[in-house]
């Protein structure tokens, strides 16, 4: 299982190398259904253009080990196979990727509400504190935003 908060600029992990790291689980074969997200920064909303975001944790083993019981209990509930996560925190500019999430499970319907439960549980109980920086100023948004 690959669960990680890593820094932006110490090591670049991608959507592919997620799909690759779960296709090496010896229960794959039980698979029929892998679904994936990255999540990227929004450069561009109806009323502001962002052009940097600073992401980060206060705690970042604390974070990553709210991670690893997120994904065992999202595992445990919806009985899919694996889970891998990488979440980036540092400095970003629109079009970067910053979360990326990849299940697999026997089935797409319980693969897919695991995957849906990954990207909300993590965007709402993870302990981040985002700063946007846009042409009209700086927006802070704790975790949950």
């Amino acid at each position: 299982m690959t669960v990680r908060i890593i820094e932006k600029t110490a090591e670049k992990i991608t959507i592919c190398d997620l799909m690759d790291s779960v296709k090496t689980n010896p229960r794959i074969i039980e698979c029929g259904a892998i679904f994936s997200f990255e999540g990227i920064v929004r450069g561009k909303e109806s009323n502001k253009n962002t052009t940097t975001m600073d992401l980060t944790t206060p705690d970042l083993k604390e974070t990553e080990k709210e991670l690893v019981d997120i994904v065992n209990n999202i595992q445990d509930k919806h009985g899919v196979i694996e889970i891998a996560v990488v979440h980036y925190i540092g400095k970003f500019k629109p079009g970067d990727q910053l979360f990326l999430t990849v299940v697999a499970g026997a089935h797409r319907h319980e693969t897919k509400a695991a995957l849906n439960d990954v990207i909300e549980r993590v965007k709402y109980e993870l302990d981040f504190k985002k700063e946007e920086h846009t042409d009209s100023g700086t927006n802070i948004i704790m975790s949950g935003g």
